[in-house]
């Protein structure tokens, strides 16, 4: 079974090492290319968009592709809408793995706003020290409030564009356990974490050193993220393929690419 997962996550991640040598099926792991040095997969992989929604459903036509899974961030809505057309218009089965957002628990001080920069203004005018866990992408959004200290854990470094004038950077790469965190969180001195509701156990652990030390988290919710039949986990995902290759084995024929 030819599968294309649209990746750049754990969660993409963890299928992908669940998949690799397992000979009943041929993955292709797609990564959009915003990370400059991506981990390497452990399945074949490729970089880089496909042309929007009908790029997508050429490309699944081309390549004669079984199955697709939606495995992208869930903040990721552009790139969901495009999978679920394409989807629709080469008659691709589609899943989306989609980890469960974080729920608020009792001791935790969110402040939940639709956008980056609502986080901005939702800081206040006094000046603060904040620290951003919301990638790089949505940095510029902060310019607007330069009254404030920040502090961003990214991958990579933004460039070319508008940045708060009181900037650090501290450059690593997930996963983050909740002593280091807590840890991190004490040396650093901050009064604000913003933070996307990302969900996941991955980065999981400064929502709850957060909470440990009673600080506030300017919450970022999620966007409606179009989706295909929704999955939670990579062993759930497997099973969704395991399903849709067994119904194709009973008919003795290729999948009859409904969505």
């Amino acid at each position: 079974m030819r599968l294309l997962i649209l990746g750049g996550t754990a969660d993409a991640s963890a299928l992908a090492k669940l998949l690799a040598g397992d000979l009943r099926f041929e993955p292709t792991l797609s990564l959009a290319g915003r990370t400059v040095s991506p981990v390497t997969p452990p399945i074949p992989f490729r970089i880089g968009g496909f042309g929007g929604a009908e790029g997508l459903a050429t490309y699944l036509r081309d390549e004669r592709v079984d199955a697709m899974i939606d495995a992208t961030h869930p903040f990721a809505a552009r790139i969901s809408a495009n999978a679920v057309k394409a989807a629709q218009a080469a008659r691709v089965p589609l899943a989306s793995l989609l980890r469960p957002a974080w729920a608020r628990q009792e001791g935790d001080r969110w402040i939940s706003v639709p956008s980056p920069e609502a986080a901005a203004a939702a800081l206040g005018d006094a000046p603060r020290t904040v620290f951003l866990t919301v990638g790089r992408l949505e940095l510029p959004a902060f310019a607007a409030a330069p009254q404030h200290r920040y502090v961003a854990r990214v991958i990579d470094r933004p460039e070319g564009v508008p940045l708060p004038p009181d900037l650090a950077f501290i450059e690593a790469r997930g996963p983050y356990d909740t002593e280091a965190e807590l840890r991190l969180m004490r040396q650093g001195g901050f009064d604000v974490i913003v933070s996307k509701n990302s969900g996941g156990a991955a980065t999981c652990g400064k929502i709850e050193a957060a909470r440990a030390l009673g600080l506030p988290v300017v919450m970022i919710e999620r966007p409606d993220k179009p989706a295909g039949h929704v999955l939670g986990s990579a062993t759930e995902a497997v099973a969704w393929l395991e399903t849709l290759l067994a119904a194709r084995d009973h008919s003795g024929a290729r999948s009859d690419r409904g969505v």
